[in-house]
């Protein structure tokens, strides 16, 4: 990952190999609590333990962090979808579809092929497909909910 979309580059760290959980804590705005629940949740998230039994993370999973951050605060993944996301990602530049946007939706189903199906019939599949965020697509879900609750009451 060269860049995260919260602005975050590698080149921030500082250089050394390995990071305490404070410093990853402090570098990532994560509190350790929460990056020690992650460990258990995302096994590509694996911090090598020191002969203390400290926890040494390497710039690689400090970038996993970041990464591990933006699905789940800024695009809204779930737990599960944010650790499929990454599974199928693994070694691929960004996971986006070329545009800088996830191709991946609700819990970390596959967002081309729903998108494809809503195609209008002068749209072919060589044409690139209008982007939407998860963030706005949940926001709009949330707004319609409660449209529904409203009329419901009436």
């Amino acid at each position: 990952m060269s860049e995260s979309e919260n602005g975050h580059t590698s080149e921030f760290l500082p250089q050394k190999d390995f990071f305490r959980i404070g410093e990853v804590s402090r570098l990532t705005a994560t509190k350790a609590f929460v990056l020690r629940y992650w460990e258990t949740e995302f096994p590509m998230l694996e911090p090598v333990k020191s002969p203390k039994g400290h926890r040494l993370y390497r710039r690689e999973d400090v970038q996993t962090v970041l990464e591990i951050r933006r699905l789940l605060y800024d695009e809204g993944f779930t737990i599960a979808g944010a650790r499929r996301h990454l599974k199928e990602h693994e070694g691929h530049a960004g996971g986006t579809n070329g545009n800088g946007a996830s191709e991946v939706g609700v819990d970390g189903e596959s967002v081309s092929e729903f998108a494809r199906a809503g195609l209008p019939a002068h749209a072919s599949a060589g044409d690139p497909l209008p982007t939407i965020s998860r963030k706005v697509l949940l926001d709009l879900r949330d707004a319609l909910r409660a449209f529904l609750t409203l009329l419901e009451t009436e």
